[in-house]
């Protein structure tokens, strides 16, 4: 195990799509743990260093809400990016304001999230001389301490921006609403093996006192 961390990330609002749901988004009840390193990796990731999530903390009352919003019916199509990057002249835009491409669909989503993600980083084959466990480490620290970040996290969405801080060795954790509670969330993402030719893998997410761990992708993923 790499060296570890523990983030306390927190927004109004979340959606953690469950991927069976084909046509109106509908959110898991808590966060997934590729959610979670999605965090993690908008605020330090590089090559050299993988982000394993080992547990979420479930910090508040699991709220649903539901929103309609205007959304795009089609995307750009996969030829017209190919032939745009190998030099050809090709519209790559979508006009939102187009009637025929505005749609409303629904959203069930979260409201009022908190999280903490305990996690460490492993280092990868593809660290160089300069690369070492120390330095990533420290870097992650100095971003988390005063809010930084390489692009800015989301909870699910891009529209739904996470807020974090970072919970130092000798901090006690932020009190649950969720302690003592234990619940069968069933099967959630867990997320995509790479080295399995992309396969998306599962696992049983049981929360036991407000608190889920997290199997690691090769160990405890179930395929699709």
């Amino acid at each position: 195990m790499g060296y570890g961390i523990r983030l306390q990330v927190w927004g109004d609002y979340a959606c953690f799509t469950r991927p069976e749901m084909k046509v109106e988004r509908v959110s898991y009840d808590v966060m997934t743990p590729s959610a979670a390193c999605g965090i993690l990796e908008a605020i330090h990731w590089k090559p050299a260093i993988r982000w394993v999530v080992d547990k979420i903390h479930v910090l508040n009352e699991i709220r649903f809400d539901n929103v309609r919003r205007n959304e795009v019916e089609s995307k750009i199509a996969h030829g017209n990016v190919k032939k745009a990057m190998k030099g050809g002249e090709v519209e790559l835009c979508i006009y939102a304001n187009d009637s025929k491409q505005r749609q409303q669909r629904a959203t069930l989503l979260l409201r009022n999230v908190a999280y903490i993600i305990e996690a460490h980083f492993e280092m990868t084959d593809e660290a160089g001389s300069g690369d070492n466990p120390e330095k990533h480490y420290n870097i992650f620290l100095r971003r988390a301490r005063q809010g930084q970040c390489y692009q800015q996290p989301f909870l699910g969405c891009r529209e739904f921006s996470a807020r974090f801080r970072l919970i130092e060795n000798n901090e006690m954790l932020p009190q649950s609403a969720q302690r003592g509670v234990d619940k069968d969330f069933g099967w959630m993402l867990l997320g995509i093996d790479y080295i399995d030719n992309m396969t998306p893998k599962f696992f049983r997410a049981m929360m036991k006192d407000g608190v889920i761990e997290v199997p690691r992708i090769e160990e405890g993923g179930i395929g699709k």
